[in-house]
């Protein structure tokens, strides 16, 4: 057996290549699909198999491109009432990949359509392609706009037979690949590995744990997050089949003078660069998402998908990474890029607007002094429950917007998050809704923390069902 594992860093996605005897299947592809060309053609295999495990929500997938360039069919789920041609898999289905045999399991309890992929190799024990069925540590959410029709519960209530009728059966052995893993906002509790084996999750998985089906709907269901703004429509592209990449234009260099016309005319314009450098002087207007952290699930978060965006960057390299990753997730409206970036700004004596960076030392002493700092922590709710500087107001970056009327205008605002990466896009946000006096705490709860200074006590315990699972990474830059 040929076998590879793809995982794409920032949005926490696993894909693969199987292969055996001259043959290739392509499981959950990304929508830069160059990759799986190109590895299929260093191992002398032939790619005559594009699989989705279901129609993902968060990011957009090259199944439709992959096909158009290699003339393979798409395999989905009988549910998912896709609009591109391909084949509907039912449960039990079987193809045969040159030795091997792809079983499919009809998995249904993260959207409706959901598949499993049993790889049975005569000569190694089985790989099961578990897609946002099964993760390490966790399952997936039962919530997502993939299950239209369908509530919460029911999905949950899917879920709870899928894993005891379809997955708990198999044996020990069978090794477990997600198409997700920790960070991911497909589940919650998931871990660091990015595989494991059955046996292992049957003992480390609370999801996999003995107990009713009204236990099981309640840990599934309780604590959910909001979903990102973007999944609908993401879900929705899938469901269709996006756009090849190479039909996008590239974006467009364009002069200080286009990129205030655009400004005038809608566009946003989105600083790709670090906090440090967009605090020391940026376009008026722009919000700050760095390259560096997750950036394409809080563009997504942060900015309406069809927003037309003008990039600003440090050079051609970033421009080109920030173009691919915004398209990864359905920002497919890019207008052009500022033409020499913030040295072209500059020289043209255009305004500059800046976000002074604050020690964590200098925002002690406001906390310590006689009248308390407007604070806010745009964390997450375990993020800020775990501890927070005192009197920190609290909220999420992903509800700033909605909920920007509880901040006072009329005092300096000071932004805390984890590092100093989310805080930088929410000053910018509340910047355009007219809070003016802004700083961004440099280094955030982790430099806080670091220096060994006071924390408010948490509020509640952690979910029980995150006790079940192995080590998870929760971070969000």
């Amino acid at each position: 057996m040929e076998f590879h594992q793809f995982y794409l860093g920032c949005l926490a996605h696993a894909s693969y290549l199987i292969g055996s005897e001259g043959q290739a299947a392509i499981v959950d592809p990304q929508r830069d699909v160059d990759q799986y060309v190109e590895e299929a053609a260093a191992r002398g295999l032939v790619i005559t198999a594009i699989i989705e495990t279901h129609l993902h929500a968060d990011f957009v997938s090259g199944h439709s491109e992959l096909a158009e360039r290699t003339g393979a069919p798409i395999y989905v789920g009988r549910r998912a009432d896709a609009t591109f041609e391909h084949v509907a898999v039912h449960d039990g289905m079987e193809v045969r990949l040159g030795a091997l045999t792809l079983k499919f399991l009809e998995t249904p309890g993260h959207t409706p359509e959901g598949i499993s992929v049993l790889v049975v190799d005569p000569d190694a024990p089985a790989k099961l392609l578990s897609g946002d069925t099964l993760f390490i540590g966790d399952v997936g959410r039962p919530d997502l706009v993939g299950a239209k029709g369908y509530t919460a519960d029911q999905m949950a209530g899917m879920m709870y037979d899928t894993l005891r009728e379809k997955i708990l059966p198999l044996p020990d052995e069978v090794e477990v690949y997600p198409a997700h893993g920790a960070g991911s906002a497909c589940g919650r509790f998931m871990a660091n590995e990015r595989s494991s084996t059955l046996g292992e999750q049957r003992r480390s998985n609370w999801a996999l744990q003995p107990m009713s089906r009204e236990e099981f709907v309640a840990q599934l269901t309780s604590g959910l997050s909001r979903p990102p703004a973007y999944f609908a429509h993401d879900a929705e592209m899938n469901r269709r089949g996006a756009e090849d990449l190479s039909e996008l234009a590239s974006a467009t260099p364009l002069s200080v003078d286009e990129v205030r016309e655009r400004q005038r005319a809608g566009a946003l314009v989105l600083d790709v660069r670090t906090a440090e450098s967009y605090g020391r002087g940026h376009v008026p207007g722009a919000i700050n998402i760095g390259l560096a952290g997750a950036f394409a699930p809080w563009a997504g978060t942060l900015v309406t998908i069809g927003t037309p965006l003008v990039l600003v960057g440090h050079d051609a390299a970033q421009i080109r990474e920030a173009r691919i990753r915004l398209a990864r997730i359905g920002h497919d409206s890019v207008v052009g890029h500022l033409d020499g970036g913030m040295d072209a700004w500059i020289a043209a004596r255009q305004p500059i607007a800046t976000l002074p960076q604050m020690s964590v030392q200098e925002l002690r002493a406001l906390v310590d002094g006689g009248r308390p700092p407007q604070l806010v922590d745009v964390r997450r709710q375990g993020e800020h429950e775990a501890g927070h500087v005192p009197g920190a107001r609290h909220i999420p970056l992903d509800e700033l917007v909605t909920r920007v009327d509880e901040i006072d205008p009329r005092r300096p605002t000071f932004v805390i998050c984890g590092s100093g990466y989310r805080s930088s896009a929410a000053c910018g946000l509340l910047a355009r809704h007219g809070v003016v006096a802004l700083a961004n705490v440099a280094g955030g709860h982790t430099a806080w923390q670091e220096a060994g200074l006071p924390l408010e006590a948490p509020t509640r315990s952690v979910p029980e069902a995150s006790t079940h699972s192995r080590t998870v990474s929760r971070a969000a830059t």
